[in-house]
């Protein structure tokens, strides 16, 4: 049969006590250590002061190129198409001939015109002959007042009768110009819409040919919306923004790849009314196109410029920090600690950030070192230079 050990109460108690007795003396250490514990190390940053100033107010928009003046090209007169003269979607001259109809039946109308001229010239010479000859002799009573009214009538018949010939002639030469059908400005030209042998009838849809549109000046066309119309106003009205001198905005392009395009254009034109469909109105902007980069049809972002934003305060893009909740700054405060700050923030203005609320002059935001801060660290200002300095011998390491 098996014994197991037997140990007494007196000593089961004893081991209790000293287990508990040591378990104090752990929490009593770890207490004290929580009390000791050190400091956070000061860590050096670079701030900036911000201060109210003055900048551009910019407003992006999407915009597309129009051409600032295209022309359907039409033909006058009915015919068949005998050439196509110019390379289709290539640059033409004004006057440049682009169609040609089938010219025959317009020369042999004109030399039918040219003919009935003729005619009438002859009667009227003879008409007039024939008054010369009947007005002496009715005024000597040798020929009767009847002949001479007659020989006065057939003269203005035959006048009248060459006029009318003279303006069938200008008709026939004319049509037959319009068989040659040109460029009525110089742009570029779209697709023919009609092909070699087709029947050509003025007036019908066959008569239109193609386009011509010109490149230079070219328009760029956006549209605001009624919201940011009121925005606008309001901003005006509280003094946050300031339009331009004599309300001349100007328009910077960005081409669908990220360029920007080398020359502004200036708002010639601003829709009074808005579109009962979209609720927006129309605003156009003319922009120098020599090199015809900019065509019809193309979209763009479109920068409004020219209006200003009087008491703006702005801090370098790199300062804004982006969070689950928003946008926040680090600011050092007046005890030297790192402090965040909620922002909201308005557009970008090229690398730096205007920010609308949560800040006010004076602050000093903090630009360079953030990235190790935590609220409430201890911070130390100190210039770019510095702690370019410092971190040098860190990198080297």
């Amino acid at each position: 049969m098996l014994h197991l050990p037997f140990r007494s109460s007196t000593s089961h108690v004893r081991l209790i006590s000293v287990a508990l007795s040591s378990l104090l003396v752990f929490c009593i250490g770890c207490s004290k250590k929580e009390q000791h514990k050190a400091p956070l190390p000061v860590t050096e940053v670079v701030a900036v002061t911000i201060q109210p100033k003055t900048v551009p107010a910019i407003f992006p928009f999407v915009a597309q190129i129009q051409s600032s003046h295209q022309v359907d090209v039409m033909a006058r007169v009915n015919g068949f198409l005998e050439k196509i003269s110019y390379q289709e979607g290539e640059p033409v001259k004004q006057g440049q001939v682009l169609f040609v109809l089938d010219k025959k039946p317009f020369v042999a109308a004109v030399n039918a015109a040219r003919a009935a001229v003729d005619i009438r010239k002859s009667q009227l010479f003879t008409a007039k002959a024939s008054l010369d000859r009947i007005k002496p002799l009715a005024d000597q009573n040798a020929a009767s007042k009847s002949d001479l009214d007659n020989a006065i009538g057939n003269y203005k018949t035959a006048e009248a009768g060459l006029q009318q010939d003279q303006a069938n002639l200008d008709k026939a030469l004319l049509d037959l110009s319009y068989t040659s059908i040109t460029s009525p400005v110089s742009g570029v030209a779209g697709q023919a819409l009609m092909r070699e042998g087709s029947y050509i009838a003025a007036g019908s849809s066959s008569a239109k040919l193609t386009y011509v549109a010109k490149l230079d000046p070219a328009w760029v066309d956006f549209s605001v919306s009624q919201n940011e119309q009121a925005k606008m106003r309001q901003s005006v009205e509280k003094g946050e923004i300031a339009r331009p001198k004599d309300n001349r905005f100007t328009v910077d392009i960005e081409l669908s790849d990220g360029r920007r395009y080398p020359q502004a254009g200036v708002v010639n034109f601003a829709d009074p009314s808005f579109n009962k469909d979209t609720g927006t109105y129309l605003v156009r902007a003319e922009i120098p196109n020599s090199k015809g980069v900019l065509r019809p049809g193309m979209f763009v972002k479109a920068y409004l410029k020219g209006a200003t934003r009087p008491n703006a305060l702005v801090v370098p893009q790199r300062a804004v920090q982006q969070t689950s909740n928003g946008h926040v700054v680090f600011v050092a405060n007046d005890k030297g600690l790192a402090e965040a700050r909620p922002v909201l923030v308005g557009e970008w203005l090229e690398q730096d950030w205007i920010i609308t609320q949560g800040l006010k002059a004076g602050d000093r935001v903090i630009v360079d070192g953030f990235m190790k801060l935590a609220p409430g660290a201890p911070v130390k200002l100190v210039t770019s230079e510095e702690l370019k300095k410092q971190a040098q011998p860190a990198a080297a390491n």
